[in-house]
């Protein structure tokens, strides 16, 4: 068990969302917290990835590969 602290007016507003979505807050809470450690993940995933092919970069310009194209 997990609990949070609230002040009213967040309280209220979570209940209203959770009512109106036909959602518990516990599956509202959770799918939220659940939902943004996923998002950060695959944002350091993302950045890894960049960084990785920044690195290692075979690409060329799309005008570079019409020149080449026209050889």
């Amino acid at each position: 068990m997990i609990s949070v602290r609230l002040n009213e007016e967040d309280e209220r507003l979570i209940r209203a969302y959770a009512r109106s979505n036909n959602l518990s807050l516990s599956t509202l809470v959770r799918d939220a917290v659940l939902k943004r450690i996923e998002d950060e993940h695959d944002l350091k995933l993302y950045s890894e990835a960049i960084s990785v092919h920044q690195k290692h970069s075979e690409a060329i310009s799309f005008d570079t590969m019409v020149k080449d194209l026209d050889k």
